[in-house]
């Protein structure tokens, strides 16, 4: 069943999107991760334009996140002073990212900014997360410890605070630049940013586990929700059909995801994560590689009109 969209201008077909919505929301609800970084390029490889894509997933990040900012809330798995200190910076770089959004898409090179962009992100994230997993499954197996997390020179840093939920004393220019700059990269590339917030605030912050996952939602619900706005407000390009659609597919899938990631281990999620993420990066290049001229088509139609 076919069904226009009016901001993307292109008829999709329905089925087609729902099941999109319910892939990514499975594995959402499998990694505890917005999934984003999948479902923007997935709109991509079907026709929609980068900057419509962009725009119009965020929405659907934010009501993902929403559902699962409130479970985490519930289990008092959020920490709220340290969530406060990640907002003051991540409205700050979602206002910038827009921003950025905009003045890119004046100069008919936000396209090809939004291609490359998650060439470089999700390859490199993608392989390093990888690596890490297939490192920690190996000393499964073998029986040996993990190795000893240690201070460094971050856990130094000056205006110091104490977050009581996580039971951490850390500086707050850390925290803020991390929110600055993870809702930077999420207005302009359409994503919730946590398979990259999380890894940095576990490994670098030493945030425990047990409060950075529903943390990390809090920051993605409103910067997403803001980043909507935004769009909305300042470059008309949310489509609000397509939104709604995926939402709908996203709820369900992500229902499924959460049992299924119950029944694997840590080590084994973050290896396949990092293979998919790796995988859509590798998929991104090839695209680039074989058929650069359709995203300067995209980038020229969107100037023109």
């Amino acid at each position: 069943m076919q069904l226009y969209l009016p901001i993307a201008d292109l008829p999709v077909n329905v089925f087609l999107v729902l099941a999109m919505g319910a892939a990514v929301g499975f594995v959402s609800g499998m990694f505890g991760i917005g999934g984003g970084f999948l479902m923007t390029p997935l709109l991509i490889f079907i026709g929609i334009t980068p900057a419509v894509a962009v725009a119009s997933v965020a929405s659907h990040i934010a009501a993902s996140s929403f559902s699962g900012a409130l479970s985490y809330w519930r289990r008092r798995a959020i920490d709220p002073a340290l969530a406060s200190v990640l907002l003051c910076g991540g409205v700050t770089g979602t206002t910038l990212g827009v921003w950025a959004f905009t003045q890119l898409r004046a100069l008919g090179q936000l396209d090809l900014m939004i291609a490359l962009s998650y060439v470089v992100l999700l390859t490199t994230v993608g392989s390093l997360m990888f690596s890490e997993g297939l490192r920690a499954l190996m000393r499964t197996r073998r029986g040996a410890l993990p190795p000893r997390r240690t201070h460094n020179w971050i856990h130094g840093l000056p205006l110091k605070m104490r977050f009581k939920r996580s039971k951490i004393y850390l500086s707050v220019i850390p925290v803020v630049v991390v929110g600055i700059v993870i809702a930077f990269i999420g207005a302009i590339m359409g994503i919730g940013g946590g398979f990259i917030m999380v890894p940095i605030m576990i490994y670098l912050l030493r945030v425990p586990t047990s409060t950075v996952i529903g943390t990390s939602m809090v920051l993605t619900l409103v910067t997403m929700l803001f980043a909507t706005m935004l769009h909305a407000v300042t470059n008309h390009l949310v489509d609000a059909v397509l939104a709604l659609i995926l939402m709908v597919g996203g709820v369900t899938g992500a229902q499924f995801g959460a049992r299924a990631g119950q029944k694997i281990r840590g080590e084994q999620l973050r290896l396949l994560l990092g293979l998919l993420i790796l995988s859509v990066g590798v998929r991104f290049a090839i695209e680039l590689v074989i058929q650069p001229s359709d995203l300067f088509t995209i980038r020229e139609l969107g100037v023109s009109g």
